[in-house]
């Protein structure tokens, strides 16, 4: 099983990746910019997976690419994530993102 769920991750990243970009976060500094990388939030994985809180490191890789979520979730192989991801959100005490 485990071997499966790599598989899908590493199917997950190599398609994000060919569509990942820099954006503007414009939170604290002008210059400052977060890289799209999905990769920072495999670990979310075992918070999606078991419904166990979320870690402090997951919880700040997803603000840090909140403005990368939405495409990421337009991602097809990410769909089983997106109900368990919602606890994920409100335990980080984000919003879920409305695309």
């Amino acid at each position: 099983m485990k071997f499966i769920i790599t598989l899908l991750v590493i199917a997950f990243v190599m398609s994000s990746l060919a569509s990942t970009k820099a954006m503007d976060v414009g939170v604290s500094r002008e210059d400052e910019k977060v890289a799209c990388v999905v990769t920072d939030l495999q670990v979310c994985l075992p918070a999606l997976e078991t419904g166990r809180p979320p870690s402090t490191e997951c919880c700040r890789n997803l603000k840090k690419q909140q403005s990368c979520l939405c495409d990421y979730m337009k991602n097809p192989s990410i769909d089983k994530y997106l109900k368990p991801a919602r606890k994920v959100f409100h335990a980080c005490g984000m919003l879920y993102p409305s695309c």
